[in-house]
């Protein structure tokens, strides 16, 4: 009996050693706890709302250190606005550290949503959407091919003096400039880049010759183009033969 009885209480000891460290692995021990009553937040700041984002890992904080779910907590912050990416740490004993890389806006996505410097598409709603950004469209697989467009544009039209407020691309291949003056450029499928630098070549001396304004350039003529001034009630086509 007496060795059972070391036996035993050689098992109680180990118990009382090795259940309080499972219970807090599991996070049994510590709920509501050892709370996390710092917030530690690094990156740069000039858009995500920092009140919100104290809001939002409130809950986790209370969770204590050995509760608190960091991926949840990390998941919570990457869906609010402007937040492209956020890591979320806990420092012993109380401190809570987020690290947060905003989106960088670079232009519009259609009407919903924008696109980063880093060409990553997400929600409009709920920002405050900075003015005076191009405006881009296209299949959300064509994004880079869009952008290249818009540089390529923006460099062919910048020795006139105008300046591409928009590109679109639709679904079936076709491009279409907007430029700031509010002159609509339809480029088409075949050959969008040659077509634009034939069109950029001529359009001072075309524009030259007119006090209108120049509201539509069809450029999807074998060898010309369509024009269609503000004041003018039908195109005047330079050349014949669509493509």
């Amino acid at each position: 009996m007496s060795a059972l009885a070391r036996l035993l209480g050689w098992i109680l000891a180990v118990a009382l050693v090795v259940l309080p460290v499972v219970a807090v692995l599991k996070g049994w021990v510590g709920q509501e706890q050892w709370p996390l009553t710092r917030l530690r937040a690094t990156g740069e700041f000039e858009r995500v709302d920092a009140a919100l984002l104290q809001r939002t890992l409130l809950p986790y904080a209370r969770q204590g250190f050995f509760a608190v779910r960091l991926e949840d907590a990390q998941q919570a912050v990457s869906r609010l606005p402007w937040v492209e990416r956020a890591e979320v740490r806990k420092r012993w004993p109380d401190i809570l550290e987020v690290h947060v890389v905003e989106h960088r806006p670079f232009a519009r996505w259609g009407q919903e949503r924008l696109l980063s410097e880093q060409g990553r598409l997400f929600p409009a709603s709920g920002v405050e959407v900075p003015d005076n950004l191009p405006e881009l469209d296209g299949p959300d697989t064509r994004v880079s091919d869009v952008v290249r467009f818009y540089n390529d544009s923006r460099e062919l039209f910048a020795p006139m003096g105008a300046t591409v407020r928009s590109v679109a691309l639709d679904a079936r291949g076709s491009w279409q400039v907007r430029l700031a003056s509010g002159t609509d450029v339809v480029v088409g499928r075949d050959h969008a880049q040659e077509r634009l630098r034939r069109f950029v070549r001529v359009a001072p001396q075309l524009m030259a010759h007119r006090v209108e304004p120049l509201a539509r350039a069809d450029l999807r003529y074998t060898n010309g183009f369509s024009l269609t001034w503000a004041s003018a009630a039908a195109p005047n086509p330079q050349s014949q033969g669509q493509s």
